[in-house]
C-alpha cells in the first residue's frame, strides 16, 4: 500500500487528538484493533465489543462515558453494530463517529478494518 507523506501526518494528528480527549472511550470490535492502535500511539481507554457478549451489555457498560468514539469496521458487521449502537445509545451518552470519518477520509478508503492501521506503525516511530 503506497503512503504518503501527507497520510503519515494526518494519521499522527489523528493519534493525538483521540487521546487528548478526556472522560472518553474508543470502541473496537476486537483484540487486533485494540492492538493496532496501541501500535500507533493511542494511550486512551479502549474496549473491545466482543468482550462483552452482546449488544445489551456493552451499551449498559459504555453508557457511563461521557463520550464514545465508535471506531468499528468498515465492513457489513461494522456498519450493523455502529448503527445499533447509535439506536440503543442515543439519549444515554454522546457517540462520536467523528473519528470514523476522520479514518476514512485520511487513509482515502483504503482501510477497511481497524486492525490494517498497523501499516502505519513503522512510520510514526
Amino acid at each position: 500500500m503506497l503512503i504518503s507523506e501527507q497520510e503519515i501526518e494526518d494519521v499522527k494528528d489523528f493519534v493525538f487528538q483521540l487521546n487528548s480527549k478526556k472522560n472518553s472511550v474508543v470502541v473496537v470490535e476486537g483484540k487486533r484493533d485494540t492492538v493496532a492502535l496501541r501500535k500507533l500511539g493511542v494511550s486512551g481507554k479502549i474496549l473491545e465489543f466482543h468482550k462483552f457478549g452482546g449488544m445489551i451489555n456493552f451499551t449498559d457498560f459504555v453508557a457511563r462515558y461521557d463520550n464514545i468514539i465508535i471506531l468499528f469496521d468498515r465492513d457489513k458487521k461494522g456498519r450493523y453494530l455502529t448503527g445499533k449502537t447509535i439506536q440503543l445509545l442515543q439519549r444515554r451518552t454522546n457517540v462520536d463517529l467523528s473519528y470514523k470519518r476522520k479514518l476514512r477520509s485520511i487513509t482515502k478508503g483504503k482501510v477497511m478494518f481497524i486492525e490494517q492501521l498497523v501499516c502505519y506503525e513503522s512510520y510514526l516511530a
